[in-house]
């Protein structure tokens, strides 16, 4: 009966501890969080005199380029926060940390206005979603409608967490279609960069993008109709709990100039102003 005891004990410890193990948060699962105080406070812990700027994953190319030539220029190191705008909306609201606000559009820094986190927009270039579809669009993907085809594997981005996925919903929505469109969709990326390496894996038929992200060796695009009507503005401004508001002025004015602005260009967004996208306003 005590080895039966035993044994019995021995295996209720064991389920405990493997529970403990896998739970949210611990070893072997994700957390719930999408990062909080931890990336931040450490971002801040190993670069404690750099300016913290969070900028949409999509935006990585030229803002680390302007990032570098801000600070050869003047000697104000910066580092980046990557990920999906709403992620980064979450991050600055928890941790109230950091200087620089660049989300992939106009929708995720007018929450973050309404929420305080950041003062008045300047506007930097456009975000022009396109339907991106795998080399020589083999499956002959022509509009949106067709995202509806039965067996197509469809990738898009998170709702809440990217801007492109915002965007999407209001696409599919205003076409009629979105339910339908859900049925074929086998990713939900956090950040659009996810996206572009299912599509150039093969694990996806096709996606909607921005015509940034568009490698022209691997994938094609397709233009959308009325595609102006979901073209995003970039903005960046300056958080409200920035504890070095002069400097961020500087990197704000510095990549919101024209110099700044051609880093943008070089990475292929149209840069702000561009008379093609006169109609779209923040």
């Amino acid at each position: 009966m005590r080895k039966k005891l035993s044994i019995f004990i021995k295996l209720t410890i064991i389920t405990a501890v493997m529970t403990a193990l896998l739970a949210p948060g611990s070893l072997g699962a994700e957390p719930a969080s999408p990062g909080g105080d931890v990336m931040v406070d450490d971002l801040i812990a190993e670069n404690p005199d750099a300016l913290l700027v969070y900028a949409g994953a999509g935006l990585k190319k030229p803002v680390q380029a302007i990032g570098s030539a801000f600070t050869n220029q003047t000697g104000i190191p910066v580092v980046f926060n990557f990920q999906g705008s709403g992620n980064l909306l979450t991050q600055m609201e928890i941790t109230r940390k950091g200087d620089i606000f660049i989300p992939g559009g106009t929708a995720d820094f007018t929450v973050a206005e309404e929420r305080g986190l950041v003062g008045d927009p300047e506007y930097l270039a456009y975000h022009v979603p396109v339907i991106a579809v795998r080399d020589k669009n083999p499956l002959n993907i022509s509009s949106v409608g067709d995202f509806t085809m039965p067996g197509l594997k469809l990738g898009l981005g998170d709702i809440k967490a990217t801007a492109i996925g915002a965007a999407g919903e209001k696409l599919f929505t205003a076409a009629g279609i979105r339910e339908d469109v859900e049925k074929n969709v086998v990713v939900r990326a956090a950040t659009i960069n996810e996206l572009v390496t299912a599509l150039n894996a093969g694990s996806i038929d096709a996606s909607l993008l921005t015509r940034d992200q568009i490698n022209e060796e691997t994938m094609d695009a397709v233009a959308l109709a009325d595609g102006n009507d979901y073209v995003l503005i970039i903005p960046i401004g300056v958080t409200t709990f920035t504890k070095e508001a002069e400097n961020a002025e500087k990197f704000v004015e510095f990549v919101a100039s024209e110099d700044g602005k051609a880093f943008f260009g070089k990475a292929g967004f149209p840069v702000y102003p561009n008379e093609t996208y006169a109609d779209v306003e923040p």
